[in-house]
């Protein structure tokens, strides 16, 4: 009996020796859960604020950009509306001529008329010029569809087959760009 008495008290013994390293570790474990429940709390808090500073930092872009697109939207219709200032700039030298044309009187010779208009149209082409327009080469050239528009062919003994043999009327571009094909006759 003896030995029973030594052996309840040995599971007593070991009973509360494992029942206190149990409390340890439930006071440790709340312990080690506020902690991490603190870290959880300051990483919302530093999530949180990450997330607000990358909201203000897309409405700050999204207002630049909408603030580039209205002005680009209003560079583009400045531009439109006064692109042709330094052509009219060019022009009006012309408009003043023909007006001194008009205002002479009508019994000036026809001479004297043909002389003013071949200096307005001098004028007027050199304006043009400084624009960049450049009329086309036709006659003795090669039909070029992108720069020709052929609108009757012809027998020649003078030009080679498929060259421009006529120009009904001129062609132009501006830059490398054409703006009117040359109306021409091309040699069969």
């Amino acid at each position: 009996m003896e030995q029973e008495n030594q052996n309840l008290q040995d599971d007593a013994v070991e009973t509360e020796s494992s029942q206190a390293a149990h409390a340890d570790e439930n006071a440790a474990a709340p312990e080690t859960d506020a902690r991490t429940r603190e870290e959880l709390i300051a990483e919302v808090a530093r999530l949180t604020t990450e997330a607000e500073d990358f909201k203000t930092r897309y409405l700050r872009a999204q207002a630049d950009f909408d603030n580039f697109r209205r002005r680009s939207r209003q560079e583009k219709d400045e531009f439109a509306a006064y692109a042709n200032v330094k052509l009219i700039e060019e022009l009006l030298p012309v408009l003043d001529t023909f007006e001194m044309a008009m205002k002479t009187n009508a019994e000036t010779d026809v001479k004297s008329l043909l002389t003013g208009v071949e200096m307005v149209f001098r004028q007027l082409t050199g304006a043009l010029e400084k624009q960049g327009l450049s009329a086309i080469e036709a006659v003795g050239q090669p039909f070029d569809p992108n720069l020709h528009e052929g609108i009757m062919q012809v027998a020649s003994d003078e030009y080679p087959s498929n060259t421009v043999v006529q120009e009904l009327r001129k062609g132009y571009k501006v830059k490398d760009k054409v703006v009117r094909p040359s109306m021409v006759q091309v040699s069969q």
